[in-house]
């Protein structure tokens, strides 16, 4: 049996779009990978608007496809606070088709090596919506803490949603 080839990271790009607009299959869906914000469906302007927000030098935003030889296999993005030395990692997804083969960890650890690679980072955070407990368990299995419970924080239709607040800091990320 041949070893599976290793998930990378590659920055998230119109060539995607397609892929990952047709992960999610209704508004609810939708809302919990991206938030409230966004609208179903999602499209490339949608797409476009956040691509927006990674140019320069040093941007505030990166956006990656994580793919397994030449699948894409997840969507990933870091949002960067360097004033407070914070990453925020959001819009974690894994394709419909790819979950539960194990691709959480090695997309994860891909990410959060991306978020330490500025010096300045000491901090690693995300936000989950309580829910969503096959998640949770992953990042907590990864090393994120449960830091609190934001509630009554989204507003989806009518329901109202609870946010989990999750961290792993450089300290523990490195003496793992």
């Amino acid at each position: 049996m041949t070893k599976p080839e290793p998930v990378r990271l590659v920055p998230f790009t119109v060539e995607h779009f397609e892929t990952l607009a047709g992960w999610f299959p209704d508004a609810r869906a939708l809302a919990q990978w991206g938030g409230t914000r966004l609208t179903f469906p999602l499209d490339a302007a949608q797409m476009r608007a956040m691509l927006a927000l990674s140019s320069g030098e040093r941007p505030d935003w990166l956006y990656f496809a994580a793919k397994q030889g030449d699948a894409v296999v997840g969507h990933c993005e870091i949002l960067f606070d360097y004033l407070d030395g914070i990453a925020r990692l959001c819009r974690i997804a894994i394709a419909p088709d790819c979950r539960g083969r194990g691709l959480a960890r090695p997309m994860l650890t891909c990410l959060v090596d991306e978020a330490l690679k500025d010096a300045s980072i000491e901090r690693v955070e995300l936000n989950v919506y309580d829910f969503n407990e096959t998640a949770i368990r992953a990042y907590q299995a990864f090393g994120f803490r449960m830091e609190g419970i934001r509630r009554s924080s989204a507003r989806f239709l009518n329901e109202r949603w609870d946010t989990c607040m999750m961290s792993l800091l450089r300290s523990e990320w490195e003496s793992r």
